[in-house]
């Protein structure tokens, strides 16, 4: 039987991976449960993905793209005018908003990074693309900070199931920006 060609293949491994850990954790993952999940013979899944660490790897870049692409596309923060406190404290409350499954997701992959060293290299570019955006509208000290506090909060709303206090929020980035 002649190998059929399917170019999309490996992103829906990826998406697969990222709803089975979603659902079940990263305890969950499997090259089996990914190719239950992707409706794909299990072999595609180690043809793509030698690895699980393979295939975290990948669905930490897919997931990193949530606030990171919010952060870029951002007018605001272009703007040199616009108030960088407020607006990063809008686009926190906007992504914590949002559905929690995917933010959840998206820490929960972060996190596993230091159980997983795979994982570390991607978690470092994600906060250095984000702090490199910043560092646009202050220093690169300050952006550090930035994202510090930024996953500090999100971690606390994310893991007290607090409600996101944009003031608060406003007014603790406002001082780090100083």
């Amino acid at each position: 039987m002649p190998r059929r060609y399917d170019p999309e293949r490996r992103q829906r491994i990826i998406d697969a991976a990222i709803r089975v850990v979603g659902r079940r954790g990263i305890a969950g993952l499997s090259h089996r449960t990914v190719a239950a999940e992707a409706d794909v013979p299990l072999g595609s899944t180690t043809y793509h993905f030698a690895s699980l660490d393979e295939l975290l790897v990948a669905a930490l870049r897919q997931a990193n793209e949530g606030f990171g692409a919010a952060v870029r596309d951002s007018r605001a923060l272009a703007d040199p005018d616009a108030d960088l406190a407020t607006e990063l404290a809008r686009l926190m409350g906007e992504w914590l908003s949002g559905e929690r499954t995917g933010v959840e997701l998206e820490y929960e992959l972060y996190l596993a990074a230091l159980r997983r060293p795979a994982l570390r290299p991607v978690a470092a570019e994600w906060t250095d693309s984000v702090a490199g955006i910043l560092a646009r509208r202050t220093d690169p000290l300050t952006a550090r900070a930035l994202m510090a506090l930024m996953d500090g909060v999100c971690l606390q709303v994310l893991l007290t199931d607090a409600p996101y206090d944009a003031e608060y929020a406003r007014e603790v980035l406002a001082r780090v920006i100083g």
